[in-house]
């Protein structure tokens, strides 16, 4: 069963009328869409994916908001691929303890990120998995450190992630708080929808 295979059941009627929301973004800010044509099935996969190579900032947000979707399915593994775009800095007790609280009850948030994925449908993201990430005049404003923005469907501005570039030239998952923040219900649960 794929990853995504447990919310699609409940939205299959309703992918082909996703909406995507469109963030008004400053004129000349590089946008960068990072597709995953699959998703992977172990940290075996995870770490073979072109995006891995970590080279930059904005391949490493997108597979963290990749390695937040496995969370509900197997927290371990979620945490071994956050240690390993967290590069020199691996979590401790604290990092995993934040992890699980802003995932109770809100399995959804990391595929909100996903293009297509809306409460309309569950956050059931549309296929390829698309994620777009953008920057600002101000992404750069502190030396190695990128601070990127990823639009989601469940929020009305694109949430902040940021990374670190090392000596190895990689960039590295900095801080990521803002990206597990609550957004909108899904329709399925929201007794107000």
């Amino acid at each position: 069963m794929g990853l995504f295979d447990m919310f699609a059941s409940k939205v299959a009627n309703q992918l082909g009328n996703a909406v995507k929301q469109d963030v008004s973004n400053a004129v000349n800010n590089k946008k960068e869409k990072i597709v995953f044509n699959s998703l992977p099935e172990t940290y075996e996969q995870f770490i073979s994916l072109p995006q891995s190579s970590l080279s930059t900032p904005f391949d490493t947000a997108a597979m963290t908001v990749l390695a937040f979707c496995y969370y509900p399915k197997d927290s371990e593994l979620c945490y071994r691929m956050i240690d390993f775009l967290r590069g020199p800095r691996p979590m401790n007790g604290a990092d995993k303890q934040f992890i699980a609280e802003r995932f109770r009850d809100k399995d959804y948030v990391p595929r909100s990120y996903f293009a297509g994925a809306t409460p309309n449908n569950d956050y059931q993201p549309a296929v390829p998995y698309t994620i777009e990430i953008r920057e600002n005049q101000y992404t750069y404003a502190t030396d190695g450190i990128a601070k990127l923005f990823i639009p989601s469907g469940g929020a009305d501005d694109p949430r902040p992630i940021q990374l670190r570039k090392a000596k190895d030239g990689k960039w590295y998952l900095w801080e990521y708080s803002s990206i597990l923040l609550g957004i909108r219900q899904p329709e399925s649960s929201n007794p107000w929808a």
